[in-house]
Parts: C-alpha cells; sequence; structure tokens
C-alpha cells in the first residue's frame, strides 16, 4: 500500500512551542451555512488518491491537499476529539470516553501518515496516542469546503400532490406480522422507509379489531403516551375537548403543534362506520411539497415563515393546558438547511407577535396566507376514503391531514409515535436488513 508519510518541520525540529498553540477564540470568525453542504462527491470510491495528495501540518489544522478534488482541512482539537479508539470511544455503548478538557489547546500532530483508507495520526500526548480516520468519514466530516460528503444531507424523499392517489404507498398486513421474526422486520422497514420517503403508508388487510391494531403499532414503534392516553379508540362524542372528537370537517393540520416535541408518527384505523352514516372522508396534504412551491414562488414569506415562531396550545379539555415550552416557526429545518418539519394547525394556534415588529405582524399574515393557499389547493389535495381494514400511518411533521364532515356512528382507533423513535427503528432495521448506516457505524455523523 502506497503510503506518504509527512512529519511536519515545526513539530520534528521542537521549534515551535506550547504556547504557539494557545486557543483563540477568534482564530476563524468565518460562519459556514450548513445549508450550502449538499454536494455529493462524484467519486464512486471514497479512498485517497495517495500519489496526488499531499498533507500540510501548521499550528492549529491539518489540510489533505488534492490536486484534482479540492482541500480537506481538520482543526488538530477536532480530529483529536473525534479519535475513535477504544480509549477515547466505548466500541460497544458508543459514547465518548474523553471529556473536553481532556482535548488540550496545545494538541498538535507528531507524526501524519496518509494511506488510501484513511489518515494516521500521533499526537504531542505524553503516551503518544494515536488515532486513524477512515477516509469516508474525512470526507464527511471537511467543514468549510463544498467537497464534504455529509452523508446525512442528502435528501432522498419525494414530493407529491393529488395525483399520489394513481399509485399510493402501501404494504400488505402479511408483510409485516408473520411468524418468523426476521421476515416482520422487514416489513415494517418497508413500511418506515415508505414513510419516509413518501411522508405516509397504508397497510391494507388489517383486523378490523381494536386489540390486533394496537399489536401492529407497537410491532411499529414504541406507543407514545399522551394527555389522550396511549393506544385510542373513539366516536365523536367530544370526550376530550378537541374538534376531531366531533363530526365536524377539520382542515389539512399537522397534529400536537402545542407539545415542544410534536408526535412523529399518526396512526389511524376505521373499525366501523355502518349505513346510512356518510362522508368523512380522510384529506392527504404533503407539507414539504406546499413548503418547496412557496420557496420557489415565495423566498421571502417562505423566510418569514422560517424564521418568526408562533405559540400553540390545547385547552379544551378540563384540567389541561399544553403549550410548548418553545415556541417554533412553521417551518423547522435541520444543519443541511434542509426542511426538517411543518407545524401548522390554525386550529390551535396561540396569540402570535410576542417580540415582533410592527411590520413582521404584517409580513407574517402574509406568508401565512401564501402558505395556506397552496395548501388549499385541489392540485395539493389528496381524498381518500378510509376502510375497515386500512391502517393509515402519517409522518406528522410532514404530512398534513385533515377530513370531511360525516353524519352517523363511526369508531376510529390509533396511536402516535414519537418522531426519534420511528427514526430510530428504521436505522436499526437499516444496519440489520438495508443498506447499513444503523448503529454500528461508529464514524456516522451525529455520534
Amino acid at each position: 500500500m502506497s503510503i506518504a508519510r509527512v512529519f511536519d518541520a515545526a513539530f520534528r525540529n521542537k521549534r515551535v512551542s506550547a504556547t504557539a498553540f494557545r486557543c483563540n477564540a477568534n482564530l476563524n470568525s468565518k460562519v459556514q451555512s450548513r445549508s450550502m453542504v449538499r454536494y455529493k462527491h462524484p467519486l464512486s470510491s471514497q479512498a485517497f488518491e495517495t500519489d496526488s495528495a499531499k498533507i500540510h501540518v501548521n499550528s492549529t489544522t491539518i489540510t489533505i491537499k488534492q490536486p484534482d478534488e479540492g482541500d480537506l482541512q481538520y482543526d488538530h482539537m477536532y480530529l483529536f476529539d473525534h479519535c475513535r479508539c477504544p480509549q477515547c470511544f466505548h466500541p460497544r455503548t458508543k459514547q465518548r470516553l474523553k471529556t473536553l478538557s481532556q482535548v488540550p489547546c496545545d494538541i498538535h500532530p507528531t507524526a501524519v501518515a496518509l494511506s488510501t483508507s484513511g489518515l494516521h495520526v500521533t499526537w504531542s500526548t505524553p503516551s503518544a496516542h494515536t488515532s486513524f480516520f477512515p477516509a469516508g468519514f474525512l470526507r464527511r466530516a471537511a467543514y468549510e469546503t463544498q467537497l464534504s460528503e455529509h452523508v446525512d444531507c442528502q435528501d432522498d424523499r419525494t414530493l407529491w400532490n393529488f395525483e399520489i392517489s394513481k399509485s399510493p404507498p402501501y404494504v400488505e398486513y402479511g408483510d409485516i406480522m408473520p411468524q418468523e421474526i426476521q421476515q416482520r422486520e422487514q416489513g415494517v422497514l418497508e413500511v418506515l422507509n415508505k414513510v419516509h420517503r413518501f411522508g405516509f403508508c397504508f397497510i391494507t388487510g388489517v383486523p378490523v379489531d381494536a386489540k390486533e391494531t394496537e399489536t401492529l403499532i407497537k410491532a411499529i414503534g414504541p406507543i407514545r403516551h399522551t394527555h389522550y392516553g396511549g393506544f385510542w379508540s373513539f366516536t365523536a362524542d367530544l370526550s376530550h375537548g378537541d374538534l376531531a372528537y366531533s363530526t365536524q370537517s377539520l382542515p389539512a393540520h399537522t397534529d400536537t403543534t402545542y407539545f415542544t416535541d410534536p408526535a412523529g408518527l399518526q396512526v389511524f384505523h376505521l373499525l366501523s362506520h355502518p349505513s346510512p352514516g356518510q362522508g368523512g372522508k380522510t384529506l392527504l396534504v404533503d407539507g414539504f411539497h406546499a413548503a418547496s412551491q412557496l420557496s420557489t414562488a415565495d423566498p421571502a414569506s417562505y423566510s418569514v415563515l422560517s424564521r418568526l415562531s408562533i405559540p400553540a396550545h390545547a385547552s379544551g379539555t378540563r384540567g389541561t393546558l399544553l403549550r410548548p415550552q418553545i415556541s417554533f416557526p412553521v417551518l423547522r429545518h435541520d444543519e443541511c438547511g434542509r426542511l426538517a418539519q411543518v407545524r401548522w394547525n390554525n386550529e390551535d394556534r396561540g396569540i402570535i407577535g410576542h417580540g415582533w415588529s410592527a411590520a413582521e405582524v404584517r409580513q407574517w399574515y402574509q406568508a401565512a396566507q401564501r402558505f395556506e393557499s397552496l395548501i388549499k389547493s385541489k392540485e395539493a389535495e389528496y381524498w381518500v376514503q378510509l376502510n375497515p381494514g386500512t391502517m393509515l400511518i402519517i409522518d406528522n411533521w410532514r404530512v398534513m391531514h385533515g377530513r370531511s364532515a360525516f353524519t352517523g356512528s363511526r369508531t376510529m382507533c390509533g396511536a402516535y409515535i414519537g418522531a426519534d423513535d420511528w427514526h430510530s427503528r428504521r436505522a436499526v432495521l437499516t444496519e440489520r436488513h438495508g443498506n447499513g448506516g444503523g448503529t454500528d457505524d461508529i464514524w456516522r455523523f451525529g455520534w
């Protein structure tokens, strides 16, 4: 294996004193927007071309210079902090064993070696601590460069409108609940992958029974308990002070905006709606698609809905007053600048405007009305009549739901699953049955 070994002259000749490496909070005041880190590197291999790559080491950084691909730069403290050897990172619990106080401001390499598989570093610690950083991690971890391969910023979601009705995502009950555990997990993974991609998924052939439905939901993820309980079965009796417990129509909305952490998945299964009852169609709207349209047509309004936070509340049930501990904007984004959540429920919206300027109040109303017009357009609405035996799973952080008014008596059952819980379940099942990226990847971003 070709190895380019580099010793920085300053370190080798011990001509640089430790004081030269003092922490300086102002060394780099430049802030890189995470929304820029979206570029997918074209190379099919993550290996380094060591014949052409060069390493430059200065007092604070290591830079891998690649003539054909651009430079990759890393702070000494950053690399030492992210060492994944057994002394620094527990291989089983996936937790750090090294505290921040054990990352010296004057830490620097005494030897650096670049191979096709990654970077080897010997550090200026009394024990001459050594670290290895795989090429794949280094490509993802490079900051202040669009060459970064931050895999979590790749977006494989499919936006949709009313035409999704021609081929909606679904999975058969028999594929999820067989006796064999491996097949069951593969079926659950298929459901969660479709929820991730489209924001919802139907499960057909479900036994028309509340207990069987609860068992199926628990196979997908742990049920989240709220003021509604855990698994619920209800009729239009206003047993809770919420319009969902009535026969009225409901506009497209997301649930539990009055929680600091809104429900991740919402599950519905209609158990009965006997004749002569009519109506009660379910409405689905892709909030991410509407947001994408707004971003293109009216970037200023998109910015307003991404910036100004609004309160929400649930206080219709006696003895209950739910409000998020922190107010949030309608549109929330992750560190990549990618849309991560839509919080939209006009019925539960609180009194807005605290701390806003007069201009911002008018801007918010105009932006919200523009967004609402996209949500309510015929092109955005997917209407479907739920029937006993078909369960619906919705990503409550993305897809809005509503319903038409109905007559007669109908019984609906379902539950919530937490956002972190279903994403965790999908990651673990992907590791076992998919393409990796689960809990065994100790170089995964976020760890």
